[in-house]
């Protein structure tokens, strides 16, 4: 159904991925009650649709009925479950696996594993999902994009960037995501402050995550610049 020279990109938060669209066209536009700003370059066109599968999906679908993508990449930050990864390595899975129910889609290309979690991974989390699917990192996001691309015949694509190494632990974030899945950075930073105990960590993850977001963008960039020809012909493969 889709425009094969049309580039779609769900991320989940304009932070990860500023340095590329900071001089991108935008354009709001409305989708079953909900408005979305649309950063529009060329074929490319990237949505910041907010953290969680809910989100990504909402997201995904309001990029597909509004542009008709040919190819929809789920971009963004992931944490690392291979402990040789490091925070600003970019990855392109062969596989990507919802940790919800075990299902999984198989792309065209790529390498490794990529697992979708429901919330923000510990270590011990981390570890956990690790051994259960075989995977090298952890999203929020890119099985719901996946699922979302496969019911409208689209194909889909992963790129990830690692922003938090394997043994890295985050302070408590979720409390500070609202229900449209839209992190609330003023009040995160309320709570942080007043707790001297955790500056060193929230210090790390501005670093990791301007790292990460560098990396990101780039590989975006010579996407939009050279897209691949992805297809839809792609296998979703239930592991239950």
């Amino acid at each position: 159904m889709g425009n094969g020279s049309r580039i779609g990109i769900v991320a989940a938060l304009e932070r990860e991925v500023r340095p590329l669209i900071r001089t991108w066209r935008v354009r709001e536009a409305d989708h079953e009650g909900r408005r979305f700003r649309f950063f529009e370059n060329g074929d490319a066109v990237l949505v910041c649709g907010g953290m969680g599968a809910v989100a990504a999906r909402r997201a995904a679908e309001a990029m597909i009925a509004t542009y008709q993508p040919g190819v929809i990449y789920s971009a963004g930050f992931a944490g690392a479950l291979d402990p040789g990864l490091k925070v600003g390595e970019v990855i392109e899975p062969r596989r990507v696996v919802d940790a919800s129910d075990g299902s999984s889609i198989s792309l065209e290309s790529g390498e490794g594993v990529l697992v979708t979690f429901g919330s923000v991974a510990s270590p011990a989390q981390k570890a956990k999902l690790r051994n259960s699917f075989a995977a090298q990192a952890v999203d929020m996001e890119a099985a719901a994009v996946a699922r979302a691309a496969q019911a409208q015949g689209v194909a889909f694509a992963a790129v990830k960037a690692i922003s938090d190494d394997f043994e890295f632990d985050f302070p408590p974030l979720e409390r500070f995501v609202d229900p449209d899945g839209r992190f609330k950075e003023g009040g995160f930073s309320a709570f942080a402050v007043l707790r001297p105990w955790l500056w060193p960590h929230v210090s790390q993850m501005a670093r990791n995550s301007r790292k990460a977001s560098s990396a990101l963008c780039r590989r975006l960039e010579s996407l939009v610049l050279k897209p691949s020809p992805a297809s839809s012909d792609q296998e979703v493969v239930s592991r239950r």
